[in-house]
């Protein structure tokens, strides 16, 4: 059976951090991750969208949408991460210089470096970024995927030319499976960390920075101050450490909520017990991208420390948001959504009045929410729009 978080007085899904710290002792990359993506084939900024009708709903003065439906055109913001730290590992695997190489300098060295394969595990859209990037460089991927992930999802990975291999069990089987793949001519790629992994999963979260550096251009372009609140999934919360890592600098007043399923809430019971908790499976919400039982052990201690709270949601809040955003123009997935979902339920659930409180959130509050996909699951996202929006 599933292990949810119980949304009772005793146990509510919802955890505020009593010391939310700043990471003083954070330092930028020497290496910029948006001069690498530029030169990806079809790079653009994706947009920031302003959705004032669920501003007002929700009594706030803004909400912004960075919608990551269309991303260098994969429907999620995961190929940042994939991309850079499969150029990283490719580089230093070739004693190239990130910094002075390009993308067909690498592709025509790996041709002649003899086979090689990129291994990733997935719930969906990090295998697909993989193996787009394995093709933009002419070499092969295996993607293992849980063995519950929807036809639609496993088509997509395969439609990149990867070889898809289905894992008796969950995401967090199908990590421990790619983990064994690593050998001289497989290089494993993977969002979240274990011992003696931390590099790779280290240049994920800094190729995540790119989606926030977007946002923070949008807004000045706009004339538009930093967002008071970030709302931000968690899976193994990769994407949330590159939100800490960027917002929760010690100049810096930006409160930063992760949102994560009731049924595969890892983060929260982590946070609850003050040490990483692993959730028993079967993880099976709708929020496919976000069904992962453990955090990674790499973005663990930055999210412990910084975050100001956590909430997870039920099913019905993430496809509520999807309605939602879809009235303001924006197609998100059932993951992608979540975060709108998150303030739903922070602000309209059974605490708002101590969220509200707690995190400051007022008529003058500027929210940003990512829109981390557009709908990867036809039949999924048909579901949750509704039969009459769904037609």
């Amino acid at each position: 059976m599933p292990h949810p978080v119980r949304d009772t007085p005793e146990n509510p899904a919802f955890y505020l951090n009593p010391r939310p710290q700043p990471l003083e002792e954070f330092l930028p990359g020497a290496h910029d991750p948006r001069d690498f993506h530029r030169q990806l084939p079809g790079y653009a900024p994706t947009p920031l969208c302003e959705a004032p009708g669920i501003a007002r709903r929700l009594g706030v003065a803004q909400l912004w949408v960075k919608d990551e439906s269309s991303r260098l055109g994969l429907p999620a913001y995961k190929i940042l991460g994939a991309s850079w730290a499969t150029w990283r590992a490719l580089t230093e695997r070739l004693g190239l210089a990130p910094a002075a190489s390009g993308l067909e300098e690498l592709r025509a060295r790996l041709a002649g470096a003899g086979p090689l394969e990129l291994v990733a595990a997935t719930d969906g859209n990090h295998g697909r970024a993989v193996a787009r990037v394995a093709r933009w460089l002419g070499i092969g991927a295996h993607i293992l995927v849980p063995q519950d992930m929807s036809a639609a999802r496993v088509e997509a990975i395969q439609a990149e030319g990867a070889r898809v291999t289905r894992v008796s069990g969950s995401y967090d089987d199908a990590v421990e499976a790619a983990a064994r793949q690593q050998g001289p001519s497989r290089v494993v790629i993977a969002d979240t960390a274990w011992p003696g992994y931390e590099r790779v999963p280290g240049w994920v979260v800094d190729g995540y920075a790119t989606l926030f550096l977007e946002a923070d251009a949008a807004l000045a372009a706009a004339g538009a101050p930093p967002p008071d609140l970030v709302l931000v999934q968690v899976g193994v919360g990769s994407l949330a450490a590159a939100a800490v890592k960027h917002y929760r600098r010690p100049a810096g007043h930006t409160r930063v909520v992760a949102v994560e399923p009731t049924r595969a809430a890892c983060l929260l019971e982590s946070l609850r017990a003050g040490r990483l908790t692993e959730v028993p499976g079967p993880h099976d919400s709708v929020m496919a991208g976000l069904n992962c039982g453990r955090p990674s052990p790499l973005a663990w201690p930055l999210l412990q420390r910084s975050l100001h709270a956590a909430v997870a949601i039920p099913d019905r809040r993430t496809e509520q948001a999807v309605r939602l955003l879809a009235g303001e123009g924006i197609r998100s997935g059932e993951s992608g959504a979540a975060a709108l979902g998150g303030l739903l339920e922070l602000l309209e659930g059974p605490w708002a009045e101590r969220a509200r409180s707690a995190l400051e959130i007022g008529p003058q509050t500027r929210v940003l929410v990512i829109s981390t996909e557009g709908p990867t699951d036809p039949a999924a996202y048909a579901r949750s729009l509704g039969p009459e929006q769904g037609r």
